[in-house]
């Protein structure tokens, strides 16, 4: 089992910024591809970034491309949104998420995780 706890989350005006942390326990942090999700109210939940075992490789949702950037620290066992030049529609519960590199998987997208954590809220006023 994977423990996963997000912080960071707030309110914020827009042009502003945020930047969430992700602390993960109980396996080997460096066995797992880590992404950050989020989903607005209403809404699905969507993928934002991700970041392979060793954060020589980041990948990016359209929408959050340019502000946001993902990182790791092995050593502590944590991944990091930065997020930055925030706006109104980045209001939403965001979550942190690992898939085991050491199995296949087709896709990395919120079907094909294996552990999640419980969100952090970000608000984002006009």
């Amino acid at each position: 089992q994977v423990q996963l706890v997000e912080s960071g989350g707030g309110l914020v005006q827009a042009g502003g910024s945020l930047r969430l942390s992700c602390a993960a326990s109980g396996r080997t942090f460096s066995n797992y591809k880590m992404g950050w999700f989020r989903q607005a109210p209403g809404k699905e939940r969507e993928f934002v970034a991700r970041i392979n075992w060793s954060g020589s490789v980041t990948y990016y949702a359209d929408s959050v491309k340019g502000r946001f950037t993902i990182s790791r620290d092995n050593g502590k066992n944590t991944v990091f949104l930065q997020m930055n030049s925030l706006k109104p529609d980045d209001t939403a519960v965001y979550y942190c998420a690992a898939q085991d590199r050491t199995y296949y998987r087709s896709s990395f997208d919120r079907r094909t995780m294996d552990y999640w954590g419980k969100g952090t809220l970000v608000t984002v006023s006009s």
